[in-house]
C-alpha cells in the first residue's frame, strides 16, 4: 500500500454515527504506515450517487491527492449495484487510487495481480446482471404481446418525433 489515504465513511441516518468506523480505519491506517490526509464522511444512503462528501472523494480521488482510500465495508463504499460499483472502482483504478476494505481483506484493488483479478470478476457479474435484466424485459414484452397488450409507442402520433435507433433500443432490437 502506498502512504496517503482518505478514509471514507458513510451511515444512512442521522440517528447514527461514524465514530466506529473513523476509529477503527485510523487504527488500520497507522498498522500499515499510512498517513490519513483526508476524512470524508456521508449521512444518506449508500444507493444514492449524489453523496456530497462521496462525490468530494472522487474528484480529490482524480486530483490524486491521496494513493488509497480505506472503508469499513464494500457496503459503506456503495449500494448502487454492481455495474455502479465496478465503475467507481475502474475510474479509482485509471486515477492511481486504490480501495481498500477493513471488513473486506480480500478487497484490495491496489495488488496489482487481486485489483486486476477482482474488476475482472465484478466485470463478468455485471454483465450477466445486464444480460438477466434483458432477458427478462424480453419475455415480459413477450408475454404482453401474447395477451394482446400493445407494446411500444402508439403508431401515427403526429406530436412524438421518431424514436432514435441507439442505445438501449438497438440492443435490444437485435
Amino acid at each position: 500500500m502506498k502512504g496517503r489515504c482518505a478514509l471514507y465513511v458513510r451511515v444512512s441516518t442521522m440517528e447514527q454515527n461514524t465514530d466506529n468506523q473513523l476509529e477503527q480505519l485510523k487504527r488500520f491506517a497507522g498498522l500499515h504506515g499510512l498517513k490519513v490526509v483526508e476524512v470524508y464522511r456521508d449521512v444518506m444512503s449508500g444507493g444514492a450517487s449524489n453523496r456530497p462528501e462521496f462525490q468530494r472523494m472522487l474528484r480529490d480521488a482524480h486530483a490524486r491527492r491521496f494513493d488509497t482510500i480505506l472503508v469499513w465495508s464494500l457496503d459503506r463504499f456503495s449500494r448502487e449495484g454492481i455495474s455502479n460499483t465496478l465503475s467507481y472502482l475502474e475510474r479509482l483504478r485509471r486515477y492511481g487510487v486504490s480501495l481498500r476494505s477493513l471488513q473486506e481483506s480480500w478487497l484490495d484493488t491496489g495488488d496489482d495481480g487481486v485489483g486486476s483479478l477482482l474488476i475482472a470478476v465484478l466485470s463478468w457479474v455485471a454483465e450477466q446482471e445486464r444480460r438477466r435484466i434483458s432477458e427478462r424485459t424480453k419475455a415480459g414484452l413477450r408475454r404482453a404481446k401474447s395477451s394482446g397488450k400493445r407494446v411500444g409507442r402508439p403508431r401515427g402520433r403526429k406530436d412524438s418525433k421518431p424514436r432514435s435507433k441507439a442505445g438501449y433500443y438497438r440492443r435490444w432490437a437485435k
